[in-house]
């Protein structure tokens, strides 16, 4: 039975194919008919849908001229789209862009993490985000500036006019880890109390006292998406994994359900987060030119 929603190698081959048809400066009429099918097999194909045999890609390719680099890409997405899941082993790093990642939080409507050792990526400040990738030494100097801005350009998902969104659970030991010094932590700390106040944003801290908690096995990010199978991602240094079986999302959603039962409130949460500036960092005032005075105080009031 054809399912409702793409898988993520379904979903990219689709959008390589629509770009090979843009390219041809054709509509999707008239290639229809160069391949003798007819429109809506078509289209089921360009927007992922239907999972395109490798017979009838090959004869979509040649029509539509791709060779080369992006031929071979778009035959391995097609064999690979039947099989769940999808893992990537990116050797000694990263990719410099993790375009799939992006585009799933481009589209997504629903936002929620995870983070045991470190603050999310979307609530870190640039200072932070050099400091933990500058002392993991897991990435070359001469990146560190383009991961930096990557990061940062991905926090526009947090200032859309529609924002969708987000939940961020934290552990408190993420909120303790002096990466970067006193300055940049208490910075870092003041920003998650200034975003910790919109509306959209859900962040929660699970307190170090509560012991063993649902997210002991490490970070996790949970996308739920318009139109296409809710996602969650997985990263270590070398290898990410992007799971997609129900099952899979059910334990996910389930640990994120203990989480939030273990999780302090969002008042507790950024009391704690305060506190914490004011017990470690209390020399390492926020410096940033574009805080408002006030920011300065949410460590002190009980909000």
């Amino acid at each position: 039975m054809e399912s409702d929603f793409p898988t993520i190698r379904s979903r990219q081959l689709g959008d390589a194919m629509r770009q090979a048809l843009r390219a041809t400066g054709l509509s999707g009429k008239e290639i229809a008919r160069k391949l003798r099918w007819d429109e809506a097999r078509l289209s089921r194909n360009l927007s992922g849908k239907r999972a395109c045999a490798e017979l009838d890609l090959s004869a979509f390719l040649a029509v539509c001229d791709v060779t080369g680099a992006e031929r071979d890409r778009m035959l391995w997405l097609c064999r690979e789209a039947n099989r769940p899941g999808l893992l990537q082993q990116f050797g000694t790093g990263l990719p410099k862009q993790l375009r799939i990642l992006v585009d799933l939080e481009n589209n997504a409507a629903k936002y929620h993490s995870f983070q045991l050792c470190m603050v999310p990526g979307l609530l870190q400040t640039g200072d932070y985000t050099r400091a933990l990738l500058t002392e993991a030494g897991n990435v070359p100097p001469t990146e560190i500036d383009e991961r930096v801005a990557a990061r940062l350009a991905r926090q526009s998902l947090l200032s859309r006019e529609q924002p969708i969104q987000f939940t961020f659970f934290v552990h408190e030991f993420a909120l303790r880890l002096p990466v970067g010094g006193a300055e940049v932590m208490s910075e870092q700390l003041h920003h998650l109390l200034r975003m910790a106040v919109r509306p959209h944003i859900d962040l929660r801290v699970v307190p170090a006292h509560q012991g063993g908690h649902a997210g002991v096995a490490g970070a996790f990010l949970l996308l739920d998406i318009v139109d296409f199978k809710p996602v969650v991602y997985l990263e270590s240094q070398t290898t990410s994994v992007f799971l997609e079986e129900a099952a899979e999302i059910a334990t996910y959603r389930a640990m994120l359900a203990r989480l939030a039962e273990t999780a302090l409130d969002a008042r507790q949460s950024k009391e704690l987060i305060g506190n914490t500036a004011i017990e470690l960092y209390p020399d390492g005032d926020s410096s940033d030119d574009h805080a408002r005075p006030e920011d300065h105080d949410l460590a002190h009031q009980q909000l």
